[in-house]
């Protein structure tokens, strides 16, 4: 059976590998080489009732997995200041270190007041000055914040801590019984939440455009069913249960519609479904599987994947149906397209002699480049600063989810402790 036609049954009745939940610990498998030195000092604290979240740690944790800087050990650091005029550049350029962040938080009325700074060292001047007001249940989402705010005035990138990935668990309950969880986590794998549970598969989620919103499928009534939930108040409706497969949705642009794949007429075939009015158009009509789709970030076409020309392959239509044309060349296998925010790439799985990879496709120039090394990567999903992807991988039996650069040049492997995970999104 054929890669394309084994990830197509999964998606119908479901993965049954035993899976656990857990927080992710990130490793940094390569880093980019030029990354720079930088110093995130202890933030000072003034306050009656303590800090309930180490804003500094969380910063130097977020710098440091980017790949992009290397953080300066606690230990090594020969003071700790914590005001402009405490800092003595001397120090961290014996230390070689290019930036400096230091900052100080203050208890008030039901909030964390929050000042920070960084320097340059070697110029002797700062670079960035920034002051925030955080609820305490909101102190870690401010922290990420500000990874983001120091990471795009360094880097010229717009940061991606603050955002959040959803993916999918599944525990065993012992016996041949699992528990499946559709679970939504910080970038950094911590608060994960579980939005949907089932003893039966759930899989494909994929986010509204303004991210309040997830659509995914469910077998919780043994038959595969499409429902789209609103993540702040739980409430979900079921827009899709036809006879045979309900598969893959996605969202268009304006999140109105879904794409998806449907074999209600015979053969798997796309079609584009109206939220409101619950229409249906069928935009394929072929004897092969047609299934996968994705919307460009315009919404003018949809790619999609389909082994019409005997294998699988990367297609481009108008998301008005007609005029397929074939998209991708290079390979035995490209499929699972994922479309950066741009426009201007797409992610894909890129398959050659039974290795499967993440691939960037330039739009432009039709260009391939194989980001990643591993044999089984799949699902990749675009950061929303379309510098990162990140994808499912499995290894010796054992399932995780990774991200790469879109050059390839910085990679991390999100680690669930005794766990497997799949089927990553990140959120937009």
């Amino acid at each position: 059976m054929s890669f394309f036609r084994r990830m197509l049954l999964v998606g119908l009745i479901g993965f049954h590998a035993p899976i656990t939940h857990a927080e992710m610990n990130i490793e940094i498998t390569e880093g980019i080489e030029s990354a720079m030195p930088i110093a995130i000092v202890p933030f000072g604290f003034q306050g009656a009732s303590g800090m309930p979240v180490n804003i500094s740690s969380i910063v130097n944790a977020d710098l440091g997995r980017s790949g992009y800087f290397k953080t300066l050990d606690e230990q090594s650091m020969l003071s700790r200041p914590t005001t402009a005029d405490a800092v003595r550049f001397n120090e961290w350029q014996s230390l070689g270190q290019n930036y400096l962040v230091i900052g100080q938080v203050a208890e008030g009325a039901g909030q964390y007041n929050i000042e920070f700074q960084v320097f340059d060292v070697y110029k002797g001047t700062q670079v960035l000055g920034y002051r925030m007001a955080s609820p305490p249940s909101e102190l870690r989402r401010t922290a990420h914040q500000i990874s983001d705010i120091i990471y795009e005035k360094l880097t010229g990138i717009k940061g991606v801590f603050s955002g959040r990935i959803i993916y999918i668990t599944s525990q065993s309950q012992g016996g041949n019984q699992r528990m499946h969880r559709l679970q939504v986590a910080d970038a950094d794998g911590f608060n994960p939440q579980t939005i949907a549970s089932s003893p039966e598969p759930l899989m494909s989620p994929a986010w509204s455009p303004d991210g309040r919103k997830v659509a995914y499928v469910s077998f919780e009534r043994k038959t595969a069913g499409v429902y789209v939930q609103t993540l702040a108040t739980g409430e979900r409706q079921k827009v899709a249960e036809f006879p045979g497969i309900n598969g893959a949705p996605a969202w268009s642009p304006d999140g109105q519609k879904l794409a998806l794949t449907l074999s209600k007429d015979g053969n798997p075939d796309i079609y584009v479904l109206d939220l409101s009015s619950r229409s249906l158009t069928k935009l394929t009509q072929s004897y092969a599987i047609d299934t996968e789709p994705t919307w460009s970030p315009d919404g003018s076409h949809i790619v999609f994947t389909s082994d019409r020309g005997g294998k699988p392959q990367l297609y481009i239509m108008p998301s008005s149906g007609g005029g397929e044309k074939r998209l991708t060349f290079t390979g035995d296998y490209n499929a699972g397209a994922s479309f950066s925010p741009d426009g201007k790439n797409i992610a894909m799985v890129h398959g050659n002699r039974g290795d499967y990879r993440i691939a960037v496709m330039d739009m432009a120039t039709r260009t391939v480049n194989v980001l990643t090394e591993g044999r089984l990567d799949e699902s990749p999903s675009f950061a929303p600063n379309g510098n990162l992807i990140l994808y499912a991988s499995r290894k010796g039996g054992t399932g995780y989810l990774s991200a790469v650069s879109i050059d390839g040049k910085m990679q991390q492997k999100l680690v669930f402790d005794s766990s497997e995970v799949r089927e990553p999104a990140w959120a937009p």
